[in-house]
């Protein structure tokens, strides 16, 4: 079914923070041939909606630059709006950060987080989401060393995988390939507790049953397991 790896395989992950140095918080992180960088800045306010709410706001912003994929596509500014895939993944990033980010705790600033693909090879939103919790984690710690807020605002990690069915066989982690002729297409973020934080869940051939639901559900908790220790590694070797 898939060359070089097993279906219960996620391609080899890296995560290096501090890759965009002017940011309070920052991480590349590559999916096999996928490249996100994500970058944390704070702002000392927070959007009118919040005002009042005595906490902050985590947001999140997506692009893709135009030669990430195969041939250009061109910038989404220069048509003068973003697009409505943008727009939903970019809602999806921020949900999934704000779900294990305690807003009290901020205080009253903004933490957005900027996820620009560098490279695309399948599975970009997810990606984001992994690395954009380590940049979010390390912009949290720059409030902490310069005593700007008195408790640690994260109530644990959240990660994110894409699984699917690819000619009947479960498989973990798509590539660009393999999520092009999927008969099941599905993203899953959860929390490192385990939590579901959202499963967004496709039959792009046919319908599928519960079993291959809960085999996929099996093997994307699994694979988020595997970028939680990623994510822990990356953030020891950063204290």
């Amino acid at each position: 079914m898939r060359t070089g790896r097993r279906g219960d395989q996620l391609r080899k992950v890296t995560i290096q923070t501090g890759a965009a140095a002017f940011a309070e918080g920052s991480a590349l992180i590559t999916m096999g041939k996928t490249k996100v960088l994500c970058a944390a800045s704070i702002e000392e306010s927070v959007p009118k909606f919040r005002e009042g709410s005595g906490g902050g706001w985590v947001t999140a912003e997506y692009g893709m630059l135009p030669r990430a994929t195969a041939t250009r596509t061109p910038r989404e500014a220069a048509r003068g709006k973003i697009g409505g895939r943008t727009a939903e993944i970019q809602r999806l990033i921020g949900r999934s950060l704000r779900a294990v980010t305690d807003l009290s705790r901020l205080g009253k600033r903004t933490v957005t987080v900027d996820c620009d693909v560098v490279q695309a090879d399948g599975g970009t939103r997810t990606a984001a989401i992994t690395g954009g919790y380590v940049a979010l984690a390390t912009a949290c710690r720059w409030l902490t060393r310069r005593n700007l807020i008195e408790t640690w605002p994260l109530r644990g990690q959240v990660a994110a995988v894409s699984v699917g069915l690819v000619q009947g066989h479960p498989a973990l982690d798509l590539d660009y390939a393999e999520d092009s002729q999927a008969d099941v297409d599905m993203n899953i973020v959860m929390t490192g507790d385990g939590l579901f934080v959202e499963v967004q869940g496709t039959a792009e051939q046919a319908p599928f049953g519960e079993r291959e639901l809960r085999q996929l559900l099996r093997l994307a908790k699994d694979g988020i397991k595997e970028l939680l220790r990623v994510q822990q590694r990356t953030l020891a070797k950063t204290r």
